[in-house]
Formats: structure tokens, C-alpha cells, sequence
């Protein structure tokens, strides 16, 4: 318990806040900072992060949710396959609850498809190693963080010879959906809480282009709540110095235990050796952007379960009731969603930010976030 401990010390946090304070009267104006992981929003809620903070301090979502930017479409093509005769399906635990519009995974594993979840890419080439004479597909998801893993169960089917082993490959990359948001941004954002999970891989590196183009701060930042305290007070003290002022915005790594700034060199190599990258990739909330998602390489196309069968690959516009696509681009708080707590729960969602462990909504409605002023009414 010592590493917990230590991230969670709330003398610690007491003295993190004094200075954040401190720091956050100096300013001229209030400052909103994006959290892109969803990692990141449930800490920030599960531990009452926001209500400590100065009220000229705004923390809002990004689109750094994995299950939660895979649109409908990509959701119905997995359901599909997952009803092909001789299918095995496997995939990771998070993606049985999402709804496409034919019901879920695990509606569908109900009603007899041989559906079953694993905890990694390796697990769904063992099941292929077990079952010759079965197709079994995995479902990939994520963003450069989950991608190596996928890389070397492909790459180890390639050097088996396992031939009855596809993947569905939904691997996006982080860079583009943030030039994305930055595209549509009002001047809303004024810094990043950067990745951490993503920077282990992809590095520091991966976020340069924020301040170099934007002059914006990003602080890639561990998940406890430390990190992320740390993290906002380093964003601010870039405003209060004068360095983004001055055009001087940089990224800073709060999570050098873990992050290295090029990353990790293993891992990238390896996927850019199975993965290549696609010429656009439709993300929900955001739509078709350009060179933003993986699939796989040329050299390895046998085990590309796009290739291998017939996918229906339709376009599917989410439910008219379900704002996810807002929430995932920082335009709406869930609250502010509809059906946000009613109609859409985790027993029952509409949307997919409802099911991720992950996902802002679930996030919300776990630990009890709703309109402020409901809120207030309440103590």
C-alpha cells in the first residue's frame, strides 16, 4: 500500500492546493484544462478533485476514452462477426455492454454465439491454438497504448503459422482527435492533462505539436490524485510565469516514473512493422478524420479479419437521444445529456460513455456529479 499511499497522502494534497490557490489568484482569467484520459476523469471524480479547486479552474473531458470513440457502425460490424457461423469472438471485457443496433455482445453471446472475453490479445491466440478448425477473431480497441499487445499476437500467429486467427483491428491513435478538437475550439481549452498510459508508449513526445502550433500547455500526468493535482498546478504556473504569454508553452512530464520522452522505442517499432496507418477513420462525435486510426499492414493482411470477411461497414448515426459524441469533445457535461440518468444507466445505457470503465458519463453517475444546482439543493 505505500505506492498508493504515497499519491494519496492528504497532507500532501492539503499542500498541493495551498500552492494551486495561490497560484490561480494570480490569474487574469479563468483557465479550462482538457483531461484526455478517461483514466484521468474517474480519479478526478471519484476523489472529489473538482469541488477542491478554485472555482476560475474548469477540468473537462476529452476524447481519450478507447470504448467510448468507437462508433456505432465499427460496434454493428463486431456484432456481425460475432454471429458468422464457426466464429469464435473474443474480446476485452469492456466492449460486451456496448450497444449497437442489434443489441450487444453480450446479448448476442446470450443468444448463443460463442463470444468470449479475454484479458489480452495472447489469450484469443491461445483459444485459435486450441480451436483449429474455428475462425477466431479479436476485437481490438485503443488507442497506442493497447496497440503493442495486438502487434505481438500478430506477429507471433505470423512466426506459429497460426492461420485461423484474425484480428478486427479499431487501434486509433491520439494525435488527430486533438488536432480535431483543437479545430472546433473557441478558446475554450488552455492546456492538456496529457495521457499517461499513452505516453508510456508514444512519449512526450506524441504532444509537442500542442504548444509548438497552438502555444498550449500539456503536462502528461500520472492517475492518482496527486499526479493530477500536480499536474493542474504545473499548467498553471506555465500561465502565471509569463511563458505562454511569451509563446513559450511547452509539455512537461509530471509522470517521468513511468514516461520516457521518446517513449517506449520496443513497442513503436513493433508497430510499425504490423500496423500501417489508415487514410481516415470515423470517430463518434467527431466523424471521418484523416489518418488517425491503425490497420493492419500489408505483410500481415491474412490476419486482417476485414479482409477475410465480407463486413457490412455501414455508416451508423448514434441514437438521436444520445449526446456521447458531445460529452467525448468536451462540448456538454453527462448531466447536461437528456437521458443522462434516466433513460441511459449503466444497467442500461444508450451510449458507450455509459458502459467504459472509462467513459465521462459512468464516471458521473458513479460518483454521484449532476447539475450543480441539483447538487446544491441537496446539502
Amino acid at each position: 500500500m505505500k505506492y498508493v499511499d504515497e499519491y494519496r497522502d492528504p497532507v500532501a494534497a492539503k499542500a498541493l492546493l495551498e500552492r494551486i490557490k495561490k497560484l490561480a489568484a494570480k490569474l487574469e482569467t479563468p483557465l479550462a484544462f482538457m483531461e484526455i484520459c478517461g483514466g484521468h476523469t474517474h480519479t478526478i471524480y471519484r476523489h472529489g478533485l473538482e469541488h477542491l479547486l478554485p472555482k476560475n479552474l474548469e477540468l473537462i473531458h476529452g476524447p481519450g476514452c478507447p470504448v467510448c470513440v468507437i462508433p456505432l457502425g465499427r460496434v454493428d460490424d463486431a456484432g456481425w462477426l460475432a454471429r458468422q457461423p464457426g466464429v469464435i469472438f473474443t474480446t476485452f471485457g469492456d466492449m460486451m455492454r456496448v450497444p449497437g443496433t442489434q443489441g450487444s455482445l453480450q446479448q448476442a453471446k446470450a443468444q448463443g454465439c460463442d463470444i468470449r472475453f479475454v484479458y489480452s490479445p495472447l489469450d484469443a491466440l491461445q483459444i485459435a491454438r486450441e480451436n483449429p478448425h474455428a475462425e477466431v477473431v479479436f476485437f481490438a480497441v485503443g488507442f497506442e497504448t493497447t496497440a503493442p499487445s495486438t502487434a505481438v499476437a500478430l506477429d507471433r500467429a505470423e512466426k506459429e503459422g497460426i492461420e485461423n486467427f484474425s484480428i478486427f483491428c479499431n487501434h486509433v491513435r491520439i494525435e488527430p482527435p486533438l488536432r480535431a478538437i483543437l479545430g472546433l475550439d473557441q478558446g475554450r481549452i488552455k492546456g492538456f492533462i496529457g495521457p499517461g498510459h499513452v505516453a508510456t508508449i508514444a512519449g512526450t513526445k506524441a504532444f509537442e505539436f500542442i504548444p509548438r502550433e497552438y502555444n498550449l500547455p500539456v503536462v502528461v500526468t500520472g492517475f492518482e490524485p496527486l499526479d493530477i493535482l500536480q499536474a493542474v498546478e504545473m499548467l498553471i504556473e506555465q500561465y502565471v510565469s509569463g511563458r505562454v504569454a511569451s509563446g513559450h508553452a511547452e509539455v512537461e512530464n509530471q509522470y517521468a516514473r513511468v514516461v520516457l520522452p521518446e517513449g517506449n522505442t520496443a513497442a513503436l517499432n513493433l508497430m510499425a512493422k504490423v500496423f500501417e496507418h489508415r487514410d481516415t477513420f470515423e470517430w463518434r462525435g467527431l466523424g471521418f478524420i484523416p489518418d488517425s486510426g491503425f490497420k493492419i499492414a500489408t505483410a500481415y493482411a491474412k490476419y486482417d479479419a476485414e479482409k477475410r470477411f465480407d463486413l457490412p461497414n455501414l455508416r451508423v448515426s448514434d441514437p438521436p437521444s444520445c449526446q456521447c459524441g458531445q460529452v467525448l469533445t468536451g462540448s456538454l457535461k453527462p448531466w447536461q445529456c437528456g437521458v443522462f440518468g434516466t433513460a441511459c444507466t449503466p444497467a442500461n445505457p444508450v451510449g458507450t460513455c455509459m458502459v467504459s470503465p472509462e467513459g465521462a458519463c459512468a464516471a458521473y453517475y458513479n460518483f454521484g456529479r449532476v447539475d450543480p444546482a441539483v447538487a446544491a439543493a441537496l446539502v
